[in-house]
């Protein structure tokens, strides 16, 4: 486990700011949830136009909250100025993305000057009960002086 030291004191402005411009996000209804140092949770309501053909949540989608959370846990611990980009992942499709709302939690395991090593759960919601549908195994890059910043 990281020591999650923040290095920018404004990272959740900034973290929040950065969602809001992900379009991908917005097409699929997803929103930030919590946000801490090392921590960053994304939810995802049900719909009918994020299924695949057997009425499940894509499979895609799924990863792709996952890798968002991932990321934007990783960014909580970075310098100020950074942005972050997902250089590796391999997901692990556990069960049907079948629920009301889905919640992925990225967290750090390891974070390092230039990459961070993260995991997301993705959590299904249905009824009261919840179950683990994915889990995510990421490296994200600490990008600087590019002209952009997250």
């Amino acid at each position: 486990m990281s020591d999650r030291v923040v290095r920018d004191a404004d990272y959740e402005p900034k973290i929040r700011a950065s969602f809001d411009r992900q379009k991908a996000m917005a097409l699929m209804g997803a929103r930030l949830g919590r946000i801490e140092p090392g921590v960053v949770e994304i939810e995802l309501p049900f719909s009918d136009e994020i299924v695949q053909q057997h009425g499940f949540v894509h499979a895609g989608v799924i990863t792709s909250i996952a890798d968002s959370a991932a990321g934007y846990a990783a960014r909580t611990l970075m310098d100020a100025g950074s942005a972050v980009m997902s250089v590796e992942f391999k997901v692990n499709l556990l069960a049907p993305a079948a629920g009301e709302r889905f919640v992925a939690r990225g967290e750090v395991i390891r974070s390092g000057k230039t990459l961070t090593v993260c995991r997301s759960d993705v959590l299904a919601h249905q009824g009261g009960e919840t179950r683990l549908i994915a889990t995510l195994l990421a490296t994200m890059m600490r990008l600087t002086d590019r002209g952009f910043e997250d």
